[in-house]
């Protein structure tokens, strides 16, 4: 019994095939991106072999790579360096870097979660930062890459805060997160992963290990980021509510009047009870003091408690 058949494409069949146009295919010949065609007779014969190289350059191009490194790590793959390594190491960069599922919102709910009247405009921006994406053929659902970001937003609308306010607010903290995420690769490529970044591919090996190793350092960033926030959030909310209380005054509901407490009984409240327990503290001495004045004023005009049965 004769082997199976080896496929075989026209530059037309492997186009279709492939995903990419004729134009393109000659050009990727050309850079020497793709193996040359067997010439038969007037025609050029390609096999799954091009057809395997030309998903290959699909899916680095997908993934931000440029032709000219593409065609380094080509290079090395057809030296016998091995690409698998590589590829896989490429496919965990890519990866996902959180645990939260995107889900679907249609427009009636969204309209809903935030006031019930249609914001065009708040989508647009929506749309604009990321927070949905616009789902081709079906212009009254949403993509929502991450639902707790969406859900904040709900939340400070709820409470108060305008939703040019809230997108502003995530522009500024987008720049900043940024910034923060930067200076850790840094930090990471100078220190753990410059030895395997020199002037030619990883090997398979050494690109299997930096994977493992972005595996490993992948939610270490979150987590640093995570316990920064939540002490420098108990630092300056502090801070805030003892210039409120101290120097400023109480913060007061709506309709009340604040009311101003001296520094040194800020202070000595601090010594009794730490600094993170004074509103507490306060509020319950507060609320101490109107219990006993509305005991003595009811002591005072002699009012019982409920009337015990006749004999």
């Amino acid at each position: 019994m004769s082997d199976q058949a080896v496929a075989e494409y026209r530059i037309e069949d492997l186009a279709h095939h492939s995903g990419a146009t004729v134009r393109t295919i000659r050009a990727y010949q050309d850079r020497g991106l793709l193996p040359k065609p067997e010439r038969r007779g007037r025609s050029n014969v390609y096999r799954d072999t091009h057809l395997a190289r030309l998903r290959q350059i699909a899916d680095l191009l997908d993934r931000g790579y440029t032709l000219a490194s593409i065609k380094e790590l080509l290079e090395a793959w057809d030296a016998g360096r091995g690409l698998g390594g590589v590829l896989g190491l490429v496919a965990e960069v890519h990866g996902p870097w959180t645990d939260e599922e995107a889900a679907r919102i249609s427009r009636r709910e969204l309209d809903e979660r935030f006031g019930g009247l249609p914001d065009d405009a708040a989508v647009d921006e929506a749309c604009e930062l990321g927070v949905l994406e616009r789902i081709p053929g079906r212009p009254e659902e949403f993509l929502v890459p991450s639902p707790q970001e969406l859900a904040v937003a709900a939340e400070l609308y709820a409470a108060g805060v305008p939703l040019d306010a809230i997108t502003g607010h995530l522009r500024e903290l987008r720049g900043q997160v940024e910034h923060i995420a930067s200076r850790f690769l840094e930090f990471t490529t100078e220190h753990v992963f410059a030895r395997y970044l020199g002037p030619v591919p990883p090997t398979d090996a050494d690109a299997a290990e930096a994977a493992t190793l972005v595996r490993r350092l992948r939610p270490l960033a979150q987590q640093t980021v995570d316990a920064e926030l939540a002490r420098a959030m108990q630092l300056f909310a502090t801070r805030h509510l003892q210039k409120h209380l101290g120097a400023g005054g109480a913060v007061a509901p709506p309709g009340s009047a604040a009311v101003a407490l001296p520094a040194a009984t800020v202070r000595a409240v601090q010594d009794l009870v730490g600094a993170e327990h004074v509103a507490a503290f306060v509020r319950a001495a507060t609320e101490r003091e109107l219990q006993a004045r509305t005991l003595n004023d009811l002591a005072r005009r002699g009012v019982r408690g409920p009337a015990e049965p006749e004999e």
